[in-house]
């Protein structure tokens, strides 16, 4: 840990003790101003570090600086005497001035949130990635509800359960505490033209594929949309920014470049482009009836097809004139389609397995990049690489390369966008009229490199990661955090989670990559009003505890002092403003949190006070200490789970 992170962990300490000190500052004055008598005031907790006395009160500083207390007069329940008599105590006061002195903790906290945010709107707000709070979907599950009823990346939520659409966050949050069911709202876009259509669906949550955790729901919605931008700290030699070995060395990507469109779709998303890069399909360039055009169509093994003899005889001929005989022939990659000899498709081949055919035909495909041949298409070019016979077809199939569209960056100055604009502009990043007349002439011998600010990058042939040159240090390192990460799956003791974690590494070994640093997202001025952070933290805060007390959100998935404290320091790391807006948000949810009426709580407290004066009649001490102590024992034990969770989160995040 670096210096200035501990002292980052020390300053978000102080913060939270800050939230904790005001908080008890306000039971102090309201209760020195109801004539109540103030016995002590504690800075932090444990043993003190330093006492003094003033107008009666004993001020002392704890060692452990984290938060702090009030204790009044008579407030000890388990006292020999009667806490009612008990001369300007808390409880010996009318229960309309401990109704004051309770409320007045939580009041200054949420008083303290709400000019946080006054102070963060009056600075300008913040500065926030795009994909924050864009509408718009980065990718999603293609095995989801959305997804089969045509949802796709680039279309925008609008809201969720009519609730409107606020941050990313409402794509994990939202499923989390629903009641098993969400209604989505939002468009359906066109990229190309930027037509949109709404739509709104029903859909079921169910368990994230992605996360080991079973009670992590989802609806399908993985990642909001972002700018892929390239950018590196050295202009002039851009190649030397790039890892050794790198496939999209050479490529002419330049610095600034925003990837736009990967291998027949437009790309919203790093995911989304991953996927793209390891889906085993081939960019094919189709003639038709006079028209050109491009065409997705999956990449399959010879040994996976039921083959005529007649064709199959005549795949060898296309092997030995490819040069391909070092290689079996069954594991060549064609097409699921029967060529003759001048690449014109005469029908499609038939698979030894349904289920492997229902996979390559699947019944709701990606897009209309991805709809089957017909009979009689002539396939001019695959992967943008001219073909004139079927056998450079089969030679160019067994090795992928990936044809990348970026926009250069213009020349005017940047202006960081306001927000409420950032998803018009994100529409309006390239010219689909420029992009159309760059697409067309992929794979044929005309084809041009640029139009307007978007260029066709030299075609990529993408690696596994154990393809990179490496050299020996890091070829060690390498095998010895593989080593240690099997080690730790095979002492996993759920064998379904076991084989879980062990086919996810095995993925993650094979995966394909172009060998780009991570790429960076533009960044959008976010400054709604004073009002609308308030109600937005509100109503998470709402949504929240309705979920956990409905049984909805497991509670281990909230966070707890240390996670606060985390979550603090790194935005405290990332802008001041941003430890503003965490400290009132965290103000915020404490003044709420403090009202629930529960008897260890000021709510429980307000209650009380309520049914005294509803009823007319005292709770015994002996009842108001069966009800606090059995709540505060729970309370304890429900922040000791919380810190469990929040250990297991950071060191997990540590450690892998």
């Amino acid at each position: 840990m670096t210096l200035m992170s501990f002292l980052y962990i020390l300053l978000s300490i102080l913060g939270l003790s800050f939230l904790v000190f005001i908080h008890e500052l306000g039971h102090y004055f309201m209760a020195r101003r109801t004539g109540m008598k103030v016995e002590t005031f504690s800075i932090g907790f444990g043993k003190p570090i330093y006492t003094w006395e003033k107008d009666g009160v004993r001020w002392q500083i704890g060692w452990l600086l984290f938060g702090g207390y009030v204790k009044i007069a008579g407030m000890d329940t388990t006292d020999q005497r009667n806490i009612y008599d008990v001369k300007d105590g808390f409880f010996g006061k009318s229960p309309w001035d401990r109704i004051k002195v309770a409320f007045m903790g939580p009041l200054v906290n949420i008083v303290f949130a709400f000019l946080a945010f006054l102070a963060l709107w009056m600075l300008g707000g913040r500065e926030k990635k795009f994909n924050e709070y864009t509408h718009k979907i980065g990718w999603l599950d293609q095995h989801s509800e959305l997804y089969a009823k045509g949802v796709r990346p680039g279309d925008e939520i609008t809201a969720y359960n009519h609730r409107l659409f606020k941050s990313a966050k409402d794509h994990l949050t939202i499923p989390m505490t629903s009641d098993g069911h969400v209604l989505v709202s939002g468009f359906k876009v066109n990229g190309n033209t930027m037509e949109k259509k709404p739509f709104e669906y029903l859909v079921k949550t169910y368990p994230h594929p992605e996360v080991l955790d079973k009670d992590l729901f989802t609806i399908g919605v993985f990642q909001p949309a972002s700018y892929l931008i390239y950018r590196t700290g050295n202009n002039n030699k851009v190649d030397s920014d790039l890892p050794e070995g790198s496939p999209m060395r050479n490529s002419g990507i330049q610095d600034g470049d925003n990837i736009i469109w990967v291998d027949g779709s437009l790309v919203y998303s790093v995911p989304q482009l991953t996927h793209i890069v390891n889906e085993n399909k081939a960019l094919l360039t189709i003639q038709r009836d006079g028209d050109t055009f491009l065409r997705r169509v999956p990449r399959v093994m010879v040994e996976e097809l039921k083959l005529e003899p007649a064709f199959k005889e005549e795949l060898s001929d296309w092997q030995f004139e490819a040069e391909l005989n070092n290689i079996k022939l069954q594991k060549l990659y064609i097409i699921p389609y029967n060529l003759n000899n001048e690449c014109v498709v005469e029908g499609v081949a038939d698979f030894i397995d349904n289920d492997k055919k229902n996979e390559i035909f699947p019944a709701h495909s990606f897009s209309s990049i991805e709809k089957p041949l017909e009979k009689g298409d002539k396939i001019l070019a695959v992967d943008g690489i001219e073909v004139a016979h079927s056998y450079e077809i089969m030679m160019h199939l067994q090795q992928r390369h990936i044809n990348i569209i970026v926009e250069h960056k213009q020349t005017v100055a940047h202006t960081v966008t306001n927000w409420k604009n950032a998803d018009e502009r994100f529409d309006h990043r390239y010219s689909p009229e420029d992009l159309k007349r760059l697409i067309v002439t992929i794979g044929l011998s005309n084809d041009a490199h640029k139009v307007g600010h978007l260029e066709l990058l030299d075609a990529v042939v993408p690696k596994t990661r154990k393809q990179f040159q490496l050299d020996v240090d890091n070829q060690a390192l390498a095998a010895a955090e593989l080593m240690t990460q099997k080690k730790e799956i095979d002492e996993i003791d759920d064998p379904d989670k076991r084989a879980r974690v062990r086919d996810l590494l095995e993925a993650h070994e094979k995966q394909l990559l172009l060998g780009l640093p991570a790429l960076q997202d533009e960044t959008v001025q976010y400054n709604p009003d004073p009002i609308t952070i308030f109600d937005n933290v509100l109503a998470e805060i709402w949504y929240t505890l309705k979920a956990l007390f409905t049984g909805a959100l497991n509670p281990k998935w909230m966070s707890g002092p240390i996670g606060i404290v985390h979550v603090v320091h790194d935005n405290s790391m990332v802008s001041l403003k941003e430890a503003l807006f965490w400290l009132g948000a965290i103000s915020l949810n404490l003044g709420i949190f403090n009202l629930l009426p529960l008897p260890v709580l000021d709510g429980g407290t307000i209650c009380f006070a309520l049914y005294e004066i509803i009823t007319g009649k005292r709770l015994r001490p002996r009842t108001l200490e069966k009800l606090i102590i059995p709540f505060a024992l729970i309370l304890i034990g429900f922040f000791i789970f919380l810190t469990y969770h929040d250990l297991t989160r950071i060191f997990s995040r540590w450690f892998h």
